[in-house]
Protein backbone atom coordinates (compact mmCIF):
# COMPACT_ATOMS: atom_id res chain seq x y z
CA UNK A 1 0.00 0.00 0.00
CA UNK A 2 1.14 3.48 -0.55
CA UNK A 3 2.02 4.82 3.08
CA UNK A 4 3.51 7.80 2.37
CA UNK A 5 1.03 11.04 0.61
CA UNK A 6 -0.73 14.17 2.13
CA UNK A 7 -4.10 14.78 0.57
CA UNK A 8 -4.73 11.73 -1.97
CA UNK A 9 -6.62 13.83 -4.41
CA UNK A 10 -2.85 15.91 -4.76
CA UNK A 11 -1.12 13.21 -4.88
CA UNK A 12 -0.31 12.62 -8.64
CA UNK A 13 0.54 16.91 -9.04
CA UNK A 14 2.74 16.42 -5.53
CA UNK A 15 4.73 13.47 -7.47
CA UNK A 16 5.18 15.02 -10.31
CA UNK A 17 6.92 18.22 -8.87
CA UNK A 18 9.00 16.50 -6.84
CA UNK A 19 10.50 14.36 -10.02
CA UNK A 20 11.13 17.64 -11.73
CA UNK A 21 12.85 19.07 -8.55
CA UNK A 22 14.71 16.15 -8.76
CA UNK A 23 15.77 15.91 -12.38
CA UNK A 24 15.98 19.34 -13.12
CA UNK A 25 19.17 19.09 -15.45
CA UNK A 26 16.89 16.74 -17.56
CA UNK A 27 13.23 17.56 -17.10
CA UNK A 28 11.26 20.96 -16.51
CA UNK A 29 7.81 21.22 -15.55
CA UNK A 30 5.18 22.82 -17.73
CA UNK A 31 1.21 22.55 -16.56
CA UNK A 32 0.30 18.94 -17.44
CA UNK A 33 3.71 17.41 -17.26
CA UNK A 34 7.17 17.69 -18.08
CA UNK A 35 9.80 18.70 -21.43
CA UNK A 36 13.38 18.18 -21.88
CA UNK A 37 15.26 20.71 -20.11
CA UNK A 38 17.27 21.58 -23.22
CA UNK A 39 14.11 22.11 -25.11
CA UNK A 40 13.20 19.86 -28.50
CA UNK A 41 15.87 20.76 -31.09
CA UNK A 42 15.10 22.85 -33.84
CA UNK A 43 13.30 20.95 -36.63
CA UNK A 44 13.30 17.80 -34.88
CA UNK A 45 9.81 15.38 -34.46
CA UNK A 46 8.37 16.16 -30.73
CA UNK A 47 7.63 12.66 -29.41
CA UNK A 48 4.91 13.37 -26.53
CA UNK A 49 4.05 10.36 -24.23
CA UNK A 50 1.49 10.28 -21.51
CA UNK A 51 -0.91 8.60 -19.09
CA UNK A 52 -2.20 8.61 -15.68
CA UNK A 53 0.55 8.63 -12.96
CA UNK A 54 1.07 5.22 -10.63
CA UNK A 55 3.21 3.89 -13.53
CA UNK A 56 6.53 5.36 -12.72
CA UNK A 57 8.85 5.18 -14.25
CA UNK A 58 6.42 5.69 -17.34
CA UNK A 59 5.56 8.12 -18.44
CA UNK A 60 7.65 11.56 -16.88
CA UNK A 61 10.95 9.38 -16.40
CA UNK A 62 11.34 8.53 -20.08
CA UNK A 63 11.67 12.04 -21.00
CA UNK A 64 15.21 12.93 -22.54
CA UNK A 65 17.30 12.59 -25.28
CA UNK A 66 17.03 9.67 -27.41
CA UNK A 67 13.60 9.27 -25.68
CA UNK A 68 10.55 11.37 -25.12
CA UNK A 69 10.41 15.22 -25.50
CA UNK A 70 8.09 15.63 -23.53
CA UNK A 71 5.66 13.47 -20.87
CA UNK A 72 2.04 14.42 -20.36
CA UNK A 73 0.88 12.87 -16.44
CA UNK A 74 -2.65 12.60 -15.39
CA UNK A 75 -4.17 11.90 -11.87
CA UNK A 76 -3.60 8.29 -10.75
CA UNK A 77 -4.68 5.67 -12.95
CA UNK A 78 -6.25 8.36 -15.07
CA UNK A 79 -5.54 9.54 -18.79
CA UNK A 80 -4.30 13.61 -18.62
CA UNK A 81 -6.79 15.94 -20.34
CA UNK A 82 -7.01 17.09 -23.53
CA UNK A 83 -5.45 20.61 -22.14
CA UNK A 84 -2.82 19.15 -20.20
CA UNK A 85 -1.57 17.10 -23.58
CA UNK A 86 -1.84 20.06 -25.51
CA UNK A 87 0.07 22.25 -23.34
CA UNK A 88 3.04 19.90 -22.91
CA UNK A 89 2.77 19.69 -26.26
CA UNK A 90 2.69 22.96 -27.48
CA UNK A 91 5.74 23.44 -25.47
CA UNK A 92 7.68 20.49 -26.91
CA UNK A 93 7.09 21.44 -30.59
CA UNK A 94 9.99 22.64 -32.39
CA UNK A 95 8.46 22.96 -35.72
CA UNK A 96 8.65 19.76 -37.10
CA UNK A 97 5.19 18.53 -35.51
CA UNK A 98 4.37 16.33 -32.81
CA UNK A 99 3.65 12.42 -32.63
CA UNK A 100 1.25 11.96 -29.57
CA UNK A 101 1.89 8.46 -28.30
CA UNK A 102 0.19 6.39 -25.53
CA UNK A 103 -1.52 3.31 -24.24
CA UNK A 104 -4.57 1.70 -25.73
CA UNK A 105 -6.54 3.02 -23.22
CA UNK A 106 -10.34 4.75 -23.71
CA UNK A 107 -9.44 7.45 -21.80
CA UNK A 108 -6.43 8.02 -23.49
CA UNK A 109 -7.95 7.50 -26.92
CA UNK A 110 -10.63 10.14 -26.05
CA UNK A 111 -8.26 12.88 -24.68
CA UNK A 112 -4.72 12.30 -26.89
CA UNK A 113 -7.60 12.58 -30.33
CA UNK A 114 -9.28 15.89 -28.41
CA UNK A 115 -5.72 17.51 -27.79
CA UNK A 116 -4.38 16.58 -31.46
CA UNK A 117 -7.71 18.00 -32.95
CA UNK A 118 -6.63 21.43 -30.98
CA UNK A 119 -2.97 21.30 -31.92
CA UNK A 120 -3.76 21.03 -35.61
CA UNK A 121 -5.95 24.28 -35.02
CA UNK A 122 -2.84 25.77 -33.46
CA UNK A 123 -1.29 25.28 -36.87
CA UNK A 124 0.97 22.19 -35.41
CA UNK A 125 1.35 19.35 -37.65
CA UNK A 126 0.19 16.17 -35.16
CA UNK A 127 -0.38 12.75 -35.27
CA UNK A 128 -1.17 10.25 -32.55
CA UNK A 129 -0.17 6.41 -32.26
CA UNK A 130 -1.42 3.80 -29.47
CA UNK A 131 0.43 1.06 -28.65
CA UNK A 132 -1.69 -2.73 -28.17
CA UNK A 133 1.29 -5.29 -26.91
CA UNK A 134 -0.83 -6.59 -24.15
CA UNK A 135 -1.91 -10.40 -25.58
CA UNK A 136 -4.17 -11.10 -22.93
CA UNK A 137 -6.40 -8.27 -23.24
CA UNK A 138 -8.17 -9.12 -27.15
CA UNK A 139 -7.31 -12.10 -29.37
CA UNK A 140 -4.48 -11.97 -32.63
CA UNK A 141 -8.00 -10.74 -34.80
CA UNK A 142 -8.81 -7.91 -32.77
CA UNK A 143 -4.78 -6.61 -31.96
CA UNK A 144 -6.30 -2.91 -32.32
CA UNK A 145 -8.23 -3.48 -29.04
CA UNK A 146 -5.36 -4.20 -27.39
CA UNK A 147 -4.36 -2.09 -24.28
CA UNK A 148 -0.50 -1.12 -24.33
CA UNK A 149 1.49 -1.99 -21.71
CA UNK A 150 5.23 -2.74 -20.75
CA UNK A 151 5.24 -2.84 -24.09
CA UNK A 152 5.13 1.34 -24.81
CA UNK A 153 8.77 1.78 -23.76
CA UNK A 154 10.25 -0.08 -26.86
CA UNK A 155 7.85 1.31 -29.15
CA UNK A 156 8.37 4.93 -27.31
CA UNK A 157 12.38 4.23 -27.57
CA UNK A 158 12.03 3.11 -31.52
CA UNK A 159 10.15 6.52 -32.85
CA UNK A 160 12.34 8.54 -30.27
CA UNK A 161 15.23 7.48 -31.60
CA UNK A 162 14.06 8.02 -34.98
CA UNK A 163 12.93 11.40 -34.10
CA UNK A 164 16.11 12.02 -32.77
CA UNK A 165 18.08 11.24 -36.00
CA UNK A 166 16.02 13.53 -37.78
CA UNK A 167 13.52 12.11 -39.87
CA UNK A 168 9.93 13.62 -40.65
CA UNK A 169 6.67 12.75 -38.98
CA UNK A 170 5.20 10.78 -41.32
CA UNK A 171 8.44 8.77 -41.34
CA UNK A 172 8.51 8.21 -37.67
CA UNK A 173 5.07 7.28 -37.16
CA UNK A 174 6.12 4.08 -39.65
CA UNK A 175 8.57 3.49 -36.98
CA UNK A 176 6.19 3.30 -34.94
CA UNK A 177 3.68 1.41 -36.38
CA UNK A 178 6.58 -1.23 -37.21
CA UNK A 179 8.01 -1.59 -33.60
CA UNK A 180 4.30 -1.85 -32.32
CA UNK A 181 3.73 -4.87 -34.94
CA UNK A 182 6.47 -6.48 -33.32
CA UNK A 183 6.07 -6.11 -29.42
CA UNK A 184 4.10 -8.45 -27.63
CA UNK A 185 3.59 -8.34 -23.75
CA UNK A 186 2.09 -10.55 -21.15
CA UNK A 187 2.07 -10.52 -17.17
CA UNK A 188 1.20 -12.38 -13.88
CA UNK A 189 0.37 -10.83 -10.57
CA UNK A 190 0.48 -11.87 -7.09
CA UNK A 191 -1.90 -9.00 -5.55
CA UNK A 192 -3.40 -6.05 -6.46
CA UNK A 193 -2.56 -2.69 -5.92
CA UNK A 194 -3.40 0.31 -3.32
CA UNK A 195 -4.28 3.22 -4.31
CA UNK A 196 -3.41 6.54 -1.96
CA UNK A 197 -5.57 6.76 1.20
CA UNK A 198 -7.06 3.59 0.05
CA UNK A 199 -7.94 0.92 2.60
CA UNK A 200 -8.53 -1.99 0.29
CA UNK A 201 -6.42 -3.45 -2.85
CA UNK A 202 -7.99 -2.88 -6.57
CA UNK A 203 -8.31 -6.31 -6.76
CA UNK A 204 -6.99 -9.60 -4.37
CA UNK A 205 -5.47 -12.57 -5.35
CA UNK A 206 -6.35 -15.73 -3.26
CA UNK A 207 -3.70 -17.03 -1.07
CA UNK A 208 -1.17 -19.68 -2.87
CA UNK A 209 -2.82 -18.21 -6.19
CA UNK A 210 -1.96 -16.12 -9.02
CA UNK A 211 -3.75 -13.50 -11.19
CA UNK A 212 -2.58 -14.17 -15.31
CA UNK A 213 -2.82 -11.73 -17.70
CA UNK A 214 -3.41 -8.41 -15.65
CA UNK A 215 -3.28 -4.90 -16.71
CA UNK A 216 -1.20 -1.91 -15.45
CA UNK A 217 -3.80 -0.10 -14.06
CA UNK A 218 -4.72 -3.40 -11.37
CA UNK A 219 -7.56 -4.69 -13.94
CA UNK A 220 -8.03 -8.33 -12.79
CA UNK A 221 -6.32 -11.06 -14.50
CA UNK A 222 -8.63 -13.20 -16.99
CA UNK A 223 -7.87 -16.10 -14.99
CA UNK A 224 -6.15 -18.11 -12.28
CA UNK A 225 -3.57 -20.09 -12.02
CA UNK A 226 -1.46 -22.18 -8.51
CA UNK A 227 1.49 -19.81 -7.06
CA UNK A 228 4.49 -21.19 -9.38
CA UNK A 229 8.31 -20.91 -8.58
CA UNK A 230 10.11 -18.63 -10.44
CA UNK A 231 10.99 -20.81 -13.17
CA UNK A 232 7.65 -22.32 -13.86
CA UNK A 233 6.86 -18.14 -13.82
CA UNK A 234 9.21 -18.02 -16.53
CA UNK A 235 8.17 -20.86 -18.36
CA UNK A 236 4.61 -19.22 -19.07
CA UNK A 237 5.77 -15.85 -19.96
CA UNK A 238 8.02 -17.06 -22.46
CA UNK A 239 5.90 -20.26 -23.67
CA UNK A 240 3.03 -17.97 -23.79
CA UNK A 241 4.66 -15.06 -26.31
CA UNK A 242 6.29 -17.75 -28.06
CA UNK A 243 3.16 -18.66 -28.88
CA UNK A 244 1.71 -15.88 -30.70
CA UNK A 245 4.76 -14.43 -32.95
CA UNK A 246 4.45 -11.31 -35.48
CA UNK A 247 3.14 -12.44 -39.08
CA UNK A 248 6.54 -11.34 -41.11
CA UNK A 249 8.79 -13.18 -37.85
CA UNK A 250 7.19 -16.96 -38.84
CA UNK A 251 9.92 -19.31 -36.66
CA UNK A 252 11.42 -17.60 -33.41
CA UNK A 253 14.86 -19.58 -34.19
CA UNK A 254 17.41 -17.30 -35.73
CA UNK A 255 15.03 -14.31 -34.09
CA UNK A 256 16.64 -11.47 -32.53
CA UNK A 257 14.39 -9.66 -29.83
CA UNK A 258 14.57 -6.86 -27.21
CA UNK A 259 13.71 -8.64 -24.43
CA UNK A 260 12.02 -6.64 -21.09
CA UNK A 261 11.33 -8.26 -17.45
CA UNK A 262 9.19 -5.64 -16.12
CA UNK A 263 8.34 -5.53 -12.10
CA UNK A 264 4.96 -3.98 -11.72
CA UNK A 265 5.96 -2.41 -8.36
CA UNK A 266 6.96 -4.86 -5.52
CA UNK A 267 8.79 -7.58 -6.72
CA UNK A 268 12.22 -7.10 -5.92
CA UNK A 269 15.06 -6.58 -8.55
CA UNK A 270 16.50 -10.11 -6.83
CA UNK A 271 13.62 -11.83 -7.52
CA UNK A 272 13.37 -10.41 -11.18
CA UNK A 273 16.93 -11.99 -11.95
CA UNK A 274 15.92 -15.30 -10.55
CA UNK A 275 13.09 -15.49 -12.94
CA UNK A 276 14.88 -14.00 -16.13
CA UNK A 277 17.97 -16.45 -16.02
CA UNK A 278 15.39 -19.04 -16.21
CA UNK A 279 13.48 -16.46 -19.17
CA UNK A 280 16.78 -16.43 -21.09
CA UNK A 281 17.66 -19.88 -21.22
CA UNK A 282 14.50 -20.60 -22.33
CA UNK A 283 14.53 -18.17 -25.04
CA UNK A 284 18.17 -19.40 -26.11
CA UNK A 285 16.99 -22.96 -26.29
CA UNK A 286 14.10 -21.43 -28.82
CA UNK A 287 16.88 -20.18 -30.65
CA UNK A 288 16.38 -16.79 -30.02
CA UNK A 289 19.67 -14.22 -29.86
CA UNK A 290 18.71 -11.72 -26.94
CA UNK A 291 19.32 -8.15 -27.49
CA UNK A 292 20.52 -5.84 -24.53
CA UNK A 293 18.28 -7.16 -22.08
CA UNK A 294 16.17 -4.83 -19.57
CA UNK A 295 15.22 -6.60 -16.06
CA UNK A 296 13.48 -3.61 -14.06
CA UNK A 297 10.64 -1.34 -12.93
CA UNK A 298 9.73 0.12 -16.67
CA UNK A 299 6.01 0.51 -16.08
CA UNK A 300 4.71 -0.40 -12.71
CA UNK A 301 1.01 -0.27 -11.23
CA UNK A 302 2.26 1.36 -7.49
CA UNK A 303 2.65 -1.42 -5.29
CA UNK A 304 1.05 -4.80 -7.36
CA UNK A 305 3.46 -7.33 -7.10
CA UNK A 306 4.13 -8.75 -10.42
CA UNK A 307 5.87 -9.12 -13.67
CA UNK A 308 5.37 -9.17 -17.42
CA UNK A 309 7.63 -10.30 -19.87
CA UNK A 310 7.74 -8.02 -23.54
CA UNK A 311 9.48 -9.02 -26.85
CA UNK A 312 9.98 -6.61 -29.69
CA UNK A 313 11.10 -8.75 -32.58
CA UNK A 314 14.26 -7.13 -34.25
CA UNK A 315 14.81 -6.30 -37.58
CA UNK A 316 18.32 -4.18 -38.70
CA UNK A 317 16.71 -1.01 -38.48
CA UNK A 318 14.84 -2.20 -34.84
CA UNK A 319 17.23 -2.95 -33.60
CA UNK A 320 19.65 0.07 -34.34
CA UNK A 321 16.79 2.32 -32.73
CA UNK A 322 16.91 0.04 -29.56
CA UNK A 323 20.41 -0.04 -29.45
CA UNK A 324 20.61 3.96 -29.93
CA UNK A 325 21.74 5.89 -26.80
CA UNK A 326 19.62 7.65 -24.62
CA UNK A 327 19.46 9.84 -21.76
CA UNK A 328 16.21 10.24 -19.53
CA UNK A 329 16.01 9.72 -15.80
CA UNK A 330 14.60 6.64 -15.38
CA UNK A 331 16.57 5.11 -19.12
CA UNK A 332 19.86 5.73 -19.87
CA UNK A 333 21.76 3.89 -22.64
CA UNK A 334 25.02 4.52 -24.45
CA UNK A 335 26.54 7.94 -24.58
CA UNK A 336 25.71 11.24 -26.36
CA UNK A 337 28.17 13.37 -27.63
CA UNK A 338 28.17 17.14 -26.00
CA UNK A 339 24.87 18.66 -26.24
CA UNK A 340 24.50 21.78 -28.69
CA UNK A 341 22.82 24.24 -26.67
CA UNK A 342 21.93 26.34 -29.81
CA UNK A 343 19.96 23.65 -31.49
CA UNK A 344 17.55 23.67 -29.13
CA UNK A 345 14.19 24.89 -30.33
CA UNK A 346 12.52 27.26 -28.78
CA UNK A 347 12.21 26.99 -24.73
CA UNK A 348 8.20 27.58 -23.52
CA UNK A 349 8.06 29.42 -20.52
CA UNK A 350 7.19 26.74 -17.81
CA UNK A 351 4.54 28.65 -16.27
CA UNK A 352 2.72 27.82 -20.15
CA UNK A 353 -0.62 27.62 -19.36
CA UNK A 354 -2.69 26.46 -23.16
CA UNK A 355 -5.30 24.84 -21.72
CA UNK A 356 -4.81 25.41 -18.13
CA UNK A 357 -8.91 26.05 -16.61
CA UNK A 358 -7.40 28.00 -13.62
CA UNK A 359 -6.49 30.81 -15.86
CA UNK A 360 -8.62 33.67 -15.59
CA UNK A 361 -10.82 35.05 -18.09
CA UNK A 362 -13.74 37.12 -18.72
CA UNK A 363 -16.68 36.07 -19.33
CA UNK A 364 -18.73 36.58 -21.83
CA UNK A 365 -21.99 39.20 -21.47
CA UNK A 366 -25.03 38.06 -20.11
CA UNK A 367 -28.36 39.11 -19.57
CA UNK A 368 -29.76 38.91 -16.24
CA UNK A 369 -32.20 36.09 -16.43
CA UNK A 370 -29.24 33.78 -17.51
CA UNK A 371 -27.13 35.10 -14.69
CA UNK A 372 -29.58 34.46 -12.33
CA UNK A 373 -30.41 30.34 -13.92
CA UNK A 374 -26.59 30.60 -13.58
CA UNK A 375 -26.91 30.16 -9.84
CA UNK A 376 -29.36 27.24 -9.88
CA UNK A 377 -26.80 25.73 -12.65
CA UNK A 378 -24.59 26.36 -9.94
CA UNK A 379 -26.39 24.53 -6.96
CA UNK A 380 -26.80 21.39 -9.34
CA UNK A 381 -23.30 21.29 -9.39
CA UNK A 382 -23.26 21.64 -5.63
CA UNK A 383 -25.35 18.59 -5.15
CA UNK A 384 -23.65 16.76 -8.21
CA UNK A 385 -20.38 17.07 -6.11
CA UNK A 386 -21.95 16.07 -2.50
CA UNK A 387 -24.01 13.19 -4.15
CA UNK A 388 -20.64 11.92 -5.86
CA UNK A 389 -18.42 12.52 -2.41
CA UNK A 390 -21.72 10.32 -0.66
CA UNK A 391 -20.78 7.57 -3.27
CA UNK A 392 -17.30 7.84 -4.03
CA UNK A 393 -16.40 4.40 -2.49
CA UNK A 394 -19.48 2.69 -3.81
CA UNK A 395 -18.55 3.67 -7.20
CA UNK A 396 -14.75 2.04 -6.90
CA UNK A 397 -16.32 -1.00 -5.18
CA UNK A 398 -18.44 -1.34 -8.50
CA UNK A 399 -15.56 -0.54 -10.90
CA UNK A 400 -13.30 -3.03 -9.38
CA UNK A 401 -15.44 -5.77 -10.01
CA UNK A 402 -14.12 -5.92 -13.56
CA UNK A 403 -12.56 -2.57 -14.32
CA UNK A 404 -9.54 -0.59 -12.15
CA UNK A 405 -11.27 0.79 -9.56
CA UNK A 406 -10.67 4.40 -9.99
CA UNK A 407 -14.16 5.68 -11.02
CA UNK A 408 -14.96 7.34 -7.82
CA UNK A 409 -11.46 8.83 -7.13
CA UNK A 410 -12.21 10.21 -10.48
CA UNK A 411 -15.59 11.30 -10.32
CA UNK A 412 -14.73 13.32 -7.21
CA UNK A 413 -11.72 15.02 -8.64
CA UNK A 414 -13.97 15.97 -11.88
CA UNK A 415 -17.32 17.26 -9.32
CA UNK A 416 -15.31 19.36 -7.31
CA UNK A 417 -12.79 21.03 -10.24
CA UNK A 418 -16.64 21.59 -11.83
CA UNK A 419 -18.52 23.16 -8.65
CA UNK A 420 -15.18 24.98 -7.96
CA UNK A 421 -14.59 26.69 -11.78
CA UNK A 422 -18.88 27.13 -12.01
CA UNK A 423 -18.57 28.84 -8.54
CA UNK A 424 -15.95 31.21 -10.03
CA UNK A 425 -17.64 31.89 -13.37
CA UNK A 426 -20.84 32.64 -11.26
CA UNK A 427 -19.07 35.36 -9.50
CA UNK A 428 -17.68 36.53 -12.65
CA UNK A 429 -21.46 37.58 -13.45
CA UNK A 430 -21.37 34.58 -16.15
CA UNK A 431 -24.16 33.13 -17.65
CA UNK A 432 -25.23 29.70 -17.29
CA UNK A 433 -24.06 28.79 -20.69
CA UNK A 434 -20.34 30.21 -19.96
CA UNK A 435 -20.77 28.78 -16.25
CA UNK A 436 -21.58 25.30 -17.76
CA UNK A 437 -18.56 25.70 -20.04
CA UNK A 438 -15.98 26.45 -17.62
CA UNK A 439 -17.46 23.68 -15.25
CA UNK A 440 -16.92 20.97 -18.59
CA UNK A 441 -13.48 22.15 -19.32
CA UNK A 442 -12.60 21.86 -15.41
CA UNK A 443 -14.09 18.36 -14.53
CA UNK A 444 -12.28 17.39 -17.83
CA UNK A 445 -8.71 18.83 -17.49
CA UNK A 446 -9.03 17.69 -13.41
CA UNK A 447 -10.73 14.23 -13.65
CA UNK A 448 -9.04 13.04 -16.88
CA UNK A 449 -9.81 9.25 -17.98
CA UNK A 450 -12.75 8.26 -19.75
CA UNK A 451 -15.52 9.69 -17.94
CA UNK A 452 -13.75 13.41 -17.86
CA UNK A 453 -13.80 13.65 -21.19
CA UNK A 454 -17.44 11.86 -21.52
CA UNK A 455 -18.54 14.37 -18.34
CA UNK A 456 -16.79 17.42 -20.14
CA UNK A 457 -18.71 16.81 -22.97
CA UNK A 458 -22.33 16.52 -21.64
CA UNK A 459 -22.07 19.42 -19.65
CA UNK A 460 -20.44 21.14 -22.97
CA UNK A 461 -24.06 20.48 -24.76
CA UNK A 462 -25.85 21.71 -22.12
CA UNK A 463 -24.04 24.61 -22.10
CA UNK A 464 -24.23 25.40 -25.85
CA UNK A 465 -27.96 24.42 -25.36
CA UNK A 466 -28.64 26.77 -22.71
CA UNK A 467 -26.31 29.55 -24.06
CA UNK A 468 -26.07 33.07 -22.13
CA UNK A 469 -29.11 35.38 -22.87
CA UNK A 470 -32.32 33.31 -22.68
CA UNK A 471 -33.81 32.05 -19.33
CA UNK A 472 -33.24 28.03 -19.67
CA UNK A 473 -36.73 26.65 -20.41
CA UNK A 474 -37.54 22.76 -20.41
CA UNK A 475 -37.49 22.41 -24.16
CA UNK A 476 -33.72 23.99 -24.00
CA UNK A 477 -32.58 21.84 -21.22
CA UNK A 478 -34.05 18.61 -23.29
CA UNK A 479 -32.66 19.61 -26.40
CA UNK A 480 -29.01 19.79 -24.39
CA UNK A 481 -29.64 16.40 -22.90
CA UNK A 482 -30.17 15.11 -26.25
CA UNK A 483 -27.26 16.99 -27.89
CA UNK A 484 -24.84 15.20 -24.91
CA UNK A 485 -26.47 11.65 -25.51
CA UNK A 486 -25.59 11.90 -29.18
CA UNK A 487 -21.92 13.72 -28.42
CA UNK A 488 -21.02 10.72 -25.50
CA UNK A 489 -22.13 8.12 -28.22
CA UNK A 490 -19.94 9.61 -31.54
CA UNK A 491 -16.92 10.49 -28.46
CA UNK A 492 -16.98 7.12 -27.16
CA UNK A 493 -18.38 5.39 -30.10
CA UNK A 494 -20.57 2.72 -27.14
CA UNK A 495 -24.60 2.19 -28.32
CA UNK A 496 -26.84 0.96 -25.77
CA UNK A 497 -26.62 -2.56 -24.85
CA UNK A 498 -22.60 -2.19 -24.32
CA UNK A 499 -22.93 -1.77 -20.53
CA UNK A 500 -21.57 1.86 -19.96
CA UNK A 501 -23.55 5.04 -19.09
CA UNK A 502 -24.98 5.61 -22.52
CA UNK A 503 -27.22 2.66 -21.47
CA UNK A 504 -28.48 5.61 -18.53
CA UNK A 505 -27.51 8.79 -21.15
CA UNK A 506 -29.88 7.65 -23.66
CA UNK A 507 -33.33 6.68 -21.61
CA UNK A 508 -32.50 9.98 -20.06
CA UNK A 509 -33.16 11.96 -22.93
CA UNK A 510 -35.52 10.37 -24.76
CA UNK A 511 -37.62 10.34 -21.26
CA UNK A 512 -37.21 13.48 -21.07
CA UNK A 513 -37.88 14.50 -24.72
CA UNK A 514 -41.35 13.10 -24.08
CA UNK A 515 -42.16 14.61 -21.01
CA UNK A 516 -41.50 17.94 -22.12
CA UNK A 517 -43.12 17.10 -25.34
CA UNK A 518 -46.15 16.12 -23.28
CA UNK A 519 -46.06 19.67 -21.76
CA UNK A 520 -44.76 18.22 -18.15
CA UNK A 521 -42.94 21.40 -16.17
CA UNK A 522 -39.08 20.80 -15.77
CA UNK A 523 -39.30 19.38 -12.74
CA UNK A 524 -41.90 17.24 -13.02
CA UNK A 525 -40.33 15.97 -16.77
CA UNK A 526 -37.03 15.69 -14.80
CA UNK A 527 -38.55 13.71 -12.52
CA UNK A 528 -39.74 10.97 -15.09
CA UNK A 529 -36.65 10.74 -16.98
CA UNK A 530 -34.52 10.10 -13.93
CA UNK A 531 -36.57 7.42 -12.92
CA UNK A 532 -36.29 5.85 -16.42
CA UNK A 533 -32.43 6.64 -15.85
CA UNK A 534 -32.30 4.62 -12.39
CA UNK A 535 -34.31 1.75 -14.00
CA UNK A 536 -32.05 1.63 -16.77
CA UNK A 537 -28.81 1.62 -14.63
CA UNK A 538 -30.04 -1.62 -12.33
CA UNK A 539 -30.50 -2.73 -15.81
CA UNK A 540 -26.84 -2.68 -16.58
CA UNK A 541 -26.33 -5.97 -14.13
CA UNK A 542 -27.60 -7.99 -16.63
CA UNK A 543 -25.22 -7.10 -19.51
CA UNK A 544 -22.12 -8.33 -20.41
CA UNK A 545 -19.86 -5.08 -20.89
CA UNK A 546 -18.71 -4.73 -24.81
CA UNK A 547 -16.54 -1.30 -24.01
CA UNK A 548 -13.84 -0.15 -21.92
CA UNK A 549 -11.33 -1.65 -19.47
CA UNK A 550 -14.13 -4.34 -18.37
CA UNK A 551 -14.16 -6.06 -21.56
CA UNK A 552 -11.95 -8.59 -20.99
CA UNK A 553 -13.46 -9.37 -17.77
CA UNK A 554 -17.20 -9.59 -19.14
CA UNK A 555 -18.27 -12.59 -16.72
CA UNK A 556 -17.25 -10.75 -13.74
CA UNK A 557 -19.32 -8.25 -14.34
CA UNK A 558 -22.58 -9.93 -14.78
CA UNK A 559 -24.47 -9.25 -11.94
CA UNK A 560 -22.98 -5.74 -11.05
CA UNK A 561 -24.10 -2.34 -12.40
CA UNK A 562 -21.85 -0.13 -14.61
CA UNK A 563 -20.21 2.31 -12.68
CA UNK A 564 -20.15 4.65 -14.79
CA UNK A 565 -24.51 4.03 -15.53
CA UNK A 566 -24.93 4.19 -11.75
CA UNK A 567 -23.17 7.43 -10.86
CA UNK A 568 -25.14 8.77 -13.85
CA UNK A 569 -28.25 7.43 -12.73
CA UNK A 570 -27.25 9.29 -8.70
CA UNK A 571 -26.41 12.39 -10.46
CA UNK A 572 -29.49 12.95 -12.12
CA UNK A 573 -31.71 12.27 -9.20
CA UNK A 574 -29.81 14.72 -7.32
CA UNK A 575 -30.65 17.39 -9.84
CA UNK A 576 -34.14 16.82 -9.66
CA UNK A 577 -33.70 17.72 -6.15
CA UNK A 578 -32.37 20.72 -7.01
CA UNK A 579 -34.87 21.74 -9.92
CA UNK A 580 -37.80 21.04 -7.25
CA UNK A 581 -35.93 24.12 -5.36
CA UNK A 582 -35.75 26.38 -7.87
CA UNK A 583 -38.32 25.12 -10.35
CA UNK A 584 -35.82 26.57 -13.60
CA UNK A 585 -38.87 26.83 -16.18
CA UNK A 586 -41.36 29.57 -15.33
CA UNK A 587 -43.22 29.84 -18.94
Amino acid sequence: MTRLFNDPAAFADEALEGFAAAHRRRVRPVTGGVVRAGGTPAGQVAVVIGGGSGHYPAFSGLVGRGLAHGAAVGNVFASPSAQQIRSVARAAHAGAGVLLMYGNYAGDVLHFGQAAQRLAADGIEVRTFAVTDDISSAAPEDSAKRRGIAGDLPVFKAASAAAEQGLSLQEVVRVAERANARTRSFGIAFSGCTLPGADQPLFTVPEARMAVGLGIHGEPGIGEESLPTADDAARLLVNTLLKELPDDVGAARGQRAAVILNGLGSVKYEELFVVYREVARLLGDAGVEIVDPEVGELVTSFDMAGVSLTLTWLDSRLEELWRAPADAPAYRKGAFGTPDASAAGPASDATDTAGDTDTAEAVPAASENSRHSARTVLSALEAVADTVDAHAEELGRIDAVAGDGDHGIGMQRGATAARRAAAAAADAGAGAGTLLSRAADAWSDKAGGTSGALWGTILRCLGAALGDQDAPTAARVSEGVAQASAAVRRLGGAEVGDKTMVDVLVPLADTLNRAVADGQALPEAWDRAATAAEAAAAATADLLPRKGRARPHAEKSLGTPDAGAHSLALITRAVHGVLLNHRLDQD
